[in-house]
């Protein structure tokens, strides 16, 4: 199965097919571990802050992580989210785009999400990705790549 074809959940609990969530738009796709922790709500405000800019170059911004629907719902709502979230249960997709390994927490190594962002194009190409990112500041450095990539 590519990458195209992994199933994902959208904000309504629709599956549909990355591909279709694509749907021939330029977009950024940041993948993060949990709703609602203090890292995925700084980057999630940020990338919502910086949307109308993202927009105005053509660009979705769709965030994915391993939580519910209802969760992502709770989340948007609670911070005032206006990025797109998907649900990711079982790690399909994050696993396909690489970003799922081994991380070390308080001494302790275990398997979860690797913070990564991933500029996709209009024909689901990967021309983009960073793997292992810091939050804070982020969605700024995703922004002045996305002027790059469609300046190119």
């Amino acid at each position: 199965m590519g990458l195209l074809e992994v199933r994902v959940r959208d904000e309504e609990g629709n599956e549909l097919t990355l591909g279709e969530v694509i749907s021939g738009r330029w977009t950024v796709l940041y993948v993060y571990p949990k709703d609602n922790t203090p890292g995925c709500t700084t980057e999630a405000k940020e990338f919502t802050e910086l949307l109308p800019e993202f927009e105005r170059l053509g660009f979705q911004v769709i965030g994915v992580s391993r939580d519910s629907v209802k969760s992502h719902h709770n989340f948007k709502e609670r911070h005032g989210l206006r990025v797109k979230l998907l649900s990711d249960p079982n790690a399909e997709l994050i696993k396909a785009l690489g970003a799922w390994g081994r991380k070390k927490r308080y001494g302790r190594e275990y398997e979860g999400v690797i913070r990564s962002t991933f500029i996709i194009s209009p024909e689901g190409e990967i021309v983009w990705k960073k793997l292992n990112v810091r939050a804070k500041g982020h969605a700024a450095r995703v922004l002045e790549e996305a002027k790059r990539v469609v300046e190119t």
